[in-house]
């Protein structure tokens, strides 16, 4: 199967392998947008695989026989292509997610449908409305512990000097800036995070950006291929989704955080740093345009 850079599939590609037996399709939207989807597509959303004695909502359930067996029922395989989808322009990069944390749980053959069902559905491409259930799977985990960051590990970084770590913040410019929102005891940015709100990346037909084009964002915000990376947002969904991007163009050393601003703001001992200025200048654009 081809993809594209080996991180994302083309719909026609797609197409023309639906039906094979090695072949896992797994819809992560949400349960009522899957009564309509690409035939034998399995469903699951990232939120089944978070830690259930966690507030934060992103972490991960540390118990990884519970993730392997989970990832068994939607008849994954040691052998077995997977390809993620889902509706781009609904939601956070909820494919993203899914596609870092199996990388994350060693699959060897794991991509994204580029374009995801918009792509799908504006080439009129075939639909199905069944429950599809897999036979149980093999796949046997084998964690990649490179590309994850703890909050306690992240901490440290911050609170030294690391030119040879850049921390991307996924989460748009208000939040980044510092607009408070409810459920959350602090509001702001982790200190020296560099914003890179995650849905710049896509083209109008929801198809991700060219490589040129997507590198071009990362090398403005001054990201260098031999620095380590670390994403984060609010809950580690956007974040996994800018990890992806940031693969796809290179960056080898890309890794996430998913407890992200959930944990991160409930930890008084984690440094925050607000930008009052350009909190106001996004607020009011009005007020802050030349006259």
């Amino acid at each position: 199967m081809t993809a594209t850079n080996n991180m994302f599939i083309d719909t026609e590609t797609l197409s023309q392998n639906l039906g094979r037996e090695d072949l896992v399709l797994i819809d992560v939207r949400g349960e009522a947008a899957y009564s309509s989807h690409i035939p034998g597509a399995v469903h699951s959303t990232w939120h089944e695989y978070s830690d259930p004695a966690a507030v934060a909502k992103g972490v991960l359930n540390p118990d990884i026989s519970q993730l392997e067996q989970r990832l068994r029922t939607l008849g994954i395989n040691q052998s077995s292509d997977v390809v993620i989808y889902s509706n781009p322009f609904d939601n956070w990069g909820d494919e993203g997610r899914m596609f870092w944390m199996l990388q994350y749980l060693g699959h060897p053959s794991v991509r994204i449908l580029d374009g995801g069902w918009v792509k799908w559905v504006a080439e009129q491409r075939q639909f199905a409305h069944d429950v599809v259930k897999l036979p149980l799977g093999d796949f046997t985990v084998k964690v990649r512990p490179e590309l994850m960051i703890t909050k306690d590990a992240l901490k440290k970084i911050v609170k030294g000097k690391h030119p040879n770590t850049v921390i991307l913040d996924a989460r748009s410019v208000e939040e980044y800036a510092g607009k408070e929102i409810d459920g959350l005891p602090r509001a702001g940015h982790i200190p020296t995070a560099v914003n890179i709100p995650w849905n710049r990346f896509l083209q109008p037909d929801a198809s991700v950006k060219s490589p040129e084009q997507v590198k071009k964002i990362f090398e403005d915000h001054g990201l260098r291929e031999d620095q380590e990376i670390v994403t984060y947002c609010l809950g580690g969904v956007r974040a996994a989704w800018v990890y992806c991007l940031l693969r796809y163009v290179g960056y080898d050393q890309a890794k996430t955080y998913p407890g992200s601003w959930w944990e991160w703001s409930r930890d008084f001992a984690a440094p925050v740093e607000k930008d009052v200025k350009l909190l106001y200048k996004v607020l009011n654009p009005e007020q802050t345009k030349p006259s």
